[in-house]
């Protein structure tokens, strides 16, 4: 069976994802979605049109099943399209003989504490941790790394889980939330990961890869805060120019930790943070970045990892005849994510206007809509805005992000309290 259009296969492709499907498509080529699960996770269940898509293919289970349906349309190329698919993306690649990651280190790219193992093995630094299933062997942990650490789920995203506790006593209550519950994957939680907390500034670096030669495609800073209750919640992220200071160092990090994973194709999202020593892995995504990231890449620097893993897999002669020229900032961007104060249903947002007469100001995503119900901001599993600023001027941009920051607080939002007694109401998250 031969089709005159080129197809790719894209793994757990869902509204989040879909400008990467869009891109494909852009590109001249016919777009197969696979589902990795019957059943769709948590984070992704909402309203979904899949009729753009040649054909929409969920796996049962049955490996053999699904590579027959996916090997119909001849696909030159199979994709993550989401955090959940990383490793039916590696099978069906390796499967097909198409250019893989590989299933031998599959398990590296999803779950967090043999991601960092796999990195030091290979001389790569990493966090201190350890592989908790109780209480003891967390207390244990705590008590002999001393001060400030971080819990987490194994096999999850979008912060979700994650505690920064200042005792042992803090770390076994956030096990104890952790144990039994579910991620936002729905994979039910049967261990955590402790680890050293790692003080300095974060960075992410975006990057896409070909046959071993890797690519940064944007590289961002965040802002963090610190107030009673919410400890290093994520305020806003920085498009970093091309000659930044840092660049070269987080670049030579990022590319050895890649190789040490086996990241030879494709995007991957990494989540850095330069210590005293250096970088240091927090953690890493072998798909696109979340958040909208790639939009806000195009708009600073006119390119994202969505065109450069177009090129990688449908033009990987232009890919490595241009991969290491650095991207150019046309404008500064910023990106601010306000910080709800308390829980309740959303009346308005009073000062949004003001916002938008700043000089900077380009959008808007509104998360909470009025009428919704919102939830006190106490990290970053929970947004209600994100609001993007871009100017050729970084100082402009710098100066209206403070002034978001300076706005965001109690009077940014109008809400109605939520009365404990109604059983729907919305809860504060801990």
């Amino acid at each position: 069976m031969t089709h005159t259009r080129r197809s790719v296969v894209l793994v757990d492709a869902y509204p989040s994802s879909y400008a990467l499907a869009q891109a494909f498509m852009d590109d001249g080529c016919d777009v197969v979605r696979v589902q990795s699960t019957e059943d769709v996770p948590q984070c992704y269940r909402g309203a979904f049109d899949t009729s753009a898509f040649r054909d929409d293919i969920v796996h049962a289970g049955v490996l053999s099943d699904t590579v027959e349906r996916v090997a119909k349309h001849e696909p030159v190329a199979v994709v993550a399209a989401g955090e959940y698919g990383v490793e039916l993306a590696d099978l069906l690649s390796e499967t097909l003989s198409l250019p893989t990651n590989g299933t031998r280190l599959s398990p590296a790219r999803r779950d967090k504490f043999v991601m960092i193992e796999t990195i030091k093995a290979a001389g790569v630094r990493g966090a201190r941790q350890r592989l908790v299933e109780n209480r003891q062997e967390l207390l244990d942990f705590h008590r002999e790394a001393g001060g400030r650490i971080v819990v987490k789920p194994l096999r999850s995203a979008a912060n979700d889980g994650v505690a920064v506790c200042d005792t042992p006593e803090e770390s076994a209550a956030a096990l104890d939330g952790i144990l039994g519950g579910t991620t936002v994957f729905s994979e039910t939680n049967t261990a955590a990961v402790a680890q050293e907390y790692l003080v300095g500034g974060e960075y992410v670096v975006d990057t896409v890869s070909r046959d071993g030669r890797h690519r940064v495609t944007d590289l961002w800073k965040y802002s963090k805060m610190t107030v009673p209750s919410v400890r290093d919640r994520i305020t806003g992220g920085h498009l970093i120019p091309p000659d930044a200071p840092l660049r070269q160092e987080l670049t030579d990090y990022a590319f050895s930790v890649l190789d040490a994973l086996g990241i030879r194709h494709g995007p991957a999202h990494l989540e850095v943070i330069v210590t005293a020593d250096g970088p240091c892995l927090v953690e890493i995504g072998a798909r696109i970045a979340g958040a909208n990231t790639p939009y806000y890449a195009e708009l600073g620097a006119g390119e994202s990892q969505i065109g450069w893993t177009v090129e990688a897999y449908l033009h990987p002669e232009r890919f490595l005849a241009t991969y290491e020229r650095p991207y150019e900032m046309r404008r500064h961007v910023s990106v601010s994510w306000p910080t709800a104060p308390e829980a309740g249903t959303l009346r308005a947002y009073p000062l949004l206007d003001v916002v938008r007469g700043m000089e900077s100001f380009n959008n808007v995503e509104t998360f909470v809509r009025p009428g919704g119900a919102v939830v006190r901001t106490v990290d970053d599993s929970t947004k209600t805005l994100a609001v993007g600023f871009a100017h050729p001027s970084a100082e402009v941009v710098e100066r209206d992000f403070n002034a978001i920051c300076y706005l965001d607080g109690p009077g940014f939002y109008d809400i109605a309290p939520a009365d404990p007694a109604d059983p729907a109401a919305p809860s504060e998250q801990a």
